[in-house]
């Protein structure tokens, strides 16, 4: 079954962090992703940027509209994701608690019900 390992980073808390913490943090990585490429159960993963980097489309009444900017005003927002293959859900809970973030942000798993182009 493949899960999506959901990282939602909280910028006050991030920002509390000392840059050696917020280091550490980013080097934890480095071993989960070893870790769970030795184990057979890494897809993909992605970083992705903050809201203030993104755009909203919408498309109303056949015209479409982009705006600058987070969808909404949110305390934590995705920063990016692990998309894995494991046993169950016990063990994606498992493998989310072993990402870094979850010292310092929120981890949220989700089972994937449809995935284009992912042998499985």
């Amino acid at each position: 079954m493949k899960y999506l390992l959901l990282i939602y980073l909280n910028p006050e808390i991030w920002g509390s962090l000392t840059a050696e913490r917020q280091a550490e943090v980013r080097a934890g990585h480095q071993t989960f992703q070893k870790t769970i490429t030795e184990s057979g159960e890494m897809i993909s993963t992605v970083a992705l940027d903050g809201p203030s980097a993104s755009a909203v489309v919408r498309v109303r009444a056949g015209e479409m509209t982009a705006t600058d900017g987070p969808y909404v005003e949110a305390k934590e927002y995705l920063a990016g994701y692990y998309l894995v293959e494991c046993a169950d859900m016990n063990r994606a809970r498992e493998l989310a608690g072993l990402v870094p973030d979850a010292e310092v942000n929120a981890m949220e798993v989700r089972p994937v019900v449809f995935a284009a182009g992912l042998e499985g």
